[in-house]
């Protein structure tokens, strides 16, 4: 489990097959948006579904933890900033997050960031050709690869760092592939006595079971 970060950046709409899934336009920069450290858990950890969601999805996602101090860098030093790693699954409440025009809420539930053991930068050479899956009882649920992202790490750790000073132990989550439970028909929400698991080839898995709170 990695230690508990001061700041949680998050990067929404950040692939492209995620976008066409939507029909959405995609962003000329990267989307920020914030879960606080309430939300992580490691792997084996329950996801607690809380009663006020009925829409609980699941989104894979690479993590990026900061291992020194980015302020203001560029895109061409940025990786030199980060420490390593994780495979994360960005839990969501559908229903809150839509019905309040703002993601915070319906992201920042508790137990809604599980997490892998971080791996070190230097056993990933190129953080954009990394295959990336989320499995749901056993079916892939998605199947893409980071090379897919809209923006990729250095740039969106440049593009943070330019705005927000990211400290040692920070965590960036990257955006998620296509194939989340929102956009599927019918779609798919998680439910008590399922089992999600989040990998990324070269950087580790995140197995969780999902439990009523």
């Amino acid at each position: 489990m990695i230690a508990l970060p001061q700041k949680i950046v998050c990067i929404g709409l950040n692939y492209r097959d995620h976008a066409e899934e939507q029909g959405t336009e995609l962003p000329d920069r990267p989307l920020l948006f914030a879960k606080w450290p309430n939300t992580l858990i490691a792997s084996g950890d329950p996801i607690r579904l809380p009663p006020i969601s009925k829409k609980v999805d699941y989104e894979a996602e690479l993590g990026v933890v900061i291992g020194k101090r980015a302020s203001g860098v560029s895109a061409a030093e940025a990786l030199d900033h980060v420490e390593g790693y994780v495979a994360a699954n960005d839990v969501s409440g559908r229903d809150l997050q839509f019905a309040d025009g703002q993601w915070v809420r319906g992201k920042s539930l508790d137990t809604f960031l599980p997490v892998s053991d971080l791996v070190p930068a230097s056993e990933v050479p190129d953080p954009q050709a990394l295959p990336i899956r989320a499995i749901l009882n056993g079916e892939v649920m998605q199947d893409s690869n980071t090379s897919n992202m809209i923006f990729g790490v250095a740039e969106i750790v440049a593009f943070v760092s330019q705005a927000i000073t990211l400290e040692p132990g920070d965590l960036i989550i990257t955006g998620t592939p296509a194939g989340v439970g929102a956009f599927r028909d019918p779609p798919v929400w998680l439910e008590p006595g399922d089992e999600i698991a989040i990998e990324i080839d070269g950087v580790g898995r995140v197995r969780n079971p999902v439990v009523a709170a």
